[in-house]
Formats: C-alpha cells, sequence, structure tokens
C-alpha cells in the first residue's frame, strides 16, 4: 500500500473519530440534562443580539485574505528581484505574513461589524 493511501484514510479516520466523540458526549449531556429536568430551551441555539450574519463575516474574511496574500506575493517579488532576497525565503515569509495580518484586520473589522448591528 502507498504511503498517499495510508494518509487519506488515517485523514478520514481522525475526522471520523472527532465526528464521533463530538455527538456522542454532545447526546450524553442532554441526556443528562433531561433526565435532571432542566428545559429543552437550552439546546436551541439562538441568535445573539448584536452578532453579525455569517456570511457577512466570512466575505470580510476572505476578502482580506486573499488581498494580503496578492500583496505578499508583490511585496515578495520586489524583494526577490530588487534587494536580492532569495525567493525561497522572501515568498513563504511574505505570504504567511501578510496572511497572518489580513486575517487580523478582519477579525477587527468582525467585531466592529457586531457592535455597529
Amino acid at each position: 500500500m502507498g504511503g498517499e493511501v495510508i494518509v487519506f484514510i488515517s485523514l478520514f479516520l481522525v475526522v471520523f473519530g472527532i465526528c464521533y466523540l463530538y455527538f456522542t458526549t454532545r447526546n450524553k449531556e442532554r441526556l443528562a440534562l433531561i433526565e435532571k429536568g432542566a428545559e429543552a430551551s437550552i439546546f436551541v441555539k439562538g441568535k445573539k443580539e448584536g452578532a453579525a450574519p455569517f456570511w457577512k463575516v466570512l466575505i470580510v474574511n476572505l476578502a482580506l485574505l486573499l488581498m494580503g496574500i496578492g500583496i505578499a506575493i508583490f511585496i515578495a517579488s520586489f524583494l526577490a528581484n530588487a534587494l536580492g532576497l532569495d525567493e525561497e525565503v522572501a515568498y513563504p515569509g511574505t505570504i504567511f505574513l501578510m496572511a497572518g495580518l489580513g486575517l487580523y484586520v478582519g477579525f477587527t473589522m468582525t467585531k466592529k461589524l457586531e457592535k455597529e448591528e
């Protein structure tokens, strides 16, 4: 059996194990609460009062991530060509740096978006 098959099977088993543990634990917790006489309304996730819609948060974060990666490629190209920095260092380093910066900016914008609504 090739290494690719073992990796694929292992990945599937890990995802299955995590989902199985999550759902069985959640079921056991709910049964224990029902036995103690808790209300069923605690199982329904209500919409938070000041929460922004999920699609807005996703679009803002995805857009900023992609813009960060695009700017990083531009900066890495400049660093490699103009300053003579090694391409193997310039591209991954700036892509990770700018992607992280984009996600951080998206996080702060999401917090502001939740405060507005």
